[in-house]
């Protein structure tokens, strides 16, 4: 069956990500600009695939599971291409540290309580986070060549993406937390005694959920 118009802007986030990455090795102003335009679409691209995906009805097993995984490539392709490439000052490394290390930890207790059937949801916090996050980046891709570009020399566009980086990753760390206190209150509340103590009867195959921000 051939992908729908929502997995098809989903898939379009991980093709872009090789001429972000272009772009940022690049590190012209007019680069600079231009990786923050596409890395702005791409984002935008995340809530208009889900958007269409709910209008039309057209949500998919596949765009579960895409979706997730467009995210956490975009955004891991481009902090990793910014400290590569020393756009991030060393104080800007950690910020980008915590980020990664809470998509790992969030894509690791997805997939275990995926297998039980527990549903991790979304919640607004989060998706404040993800929305600053993406601001920090964008912001972080155009910097100050980029700014000077636009007559904006005067404006510190790569300290103040970097200030934005680090509340991102305090609400990163907040709702990490969130998720994983969550995630072992479920596996806690589905066992009973019985379950402890017996191994007579394996448990039913559960069905596959997922959720699609974080």
């Amino acid at each position: 069956m051939p992908p729908n118009l929502p997995n098809l802007l989903t898939l379009s986030r991980i093709a872009a990500i090789p001429l972000l990455v272009a772009l940022m090795a690049w590190h012209r102003a007019g680069a600079d600009l231009a990786a923050c335009a596409l890395f702005a679409f791409a984002g935008f691209t995340d809530w208009l695939d889900g958007r269409i995906a709910r209008q039309r009805k057209l949500q998919s097993e596949l765009g579960r599971m895409l979706d997730p995984i467009a995210d956490k490539l975009l955004v891991g392709a481009t902090l990793m291409a910014l400290a590569g490439l020393n756009r991030l000052s060393p104080l800007g490394l950690y910020p980008a540290i915590v980020i990664m290390c809470r998509e790992i930890l969030v894509s690791g207790l997805r997939e275990y309580l995926a297998e039980l059937a527990v549903r991790l949801p979304v919640t607004r916090l989060a998706k404040w986070k993800t929305g600053l996050q993406m601001v920090a980046i964008g912001t972080l891709l155009a910097g100050d060549p980029g700014a000077a570009r636009l007559g904006l020399a005067a404006v510190p566009v790569g300290a103040i993406g970097e200030a934005m980086l680090w509340v991102a990753a305090l609400l990163t760390l907040v709702t990490g937390w969130d998720y994983l206190l969550a995630g072992v209150s479920s596996v806690v509340g589905r066992r009973s005694p019985n379950e402890q103590t017996s191994s007579a009867k394996p448990p039913a195959a559960p069905a596959l959920v997922l959720t699609t921000e974080d």
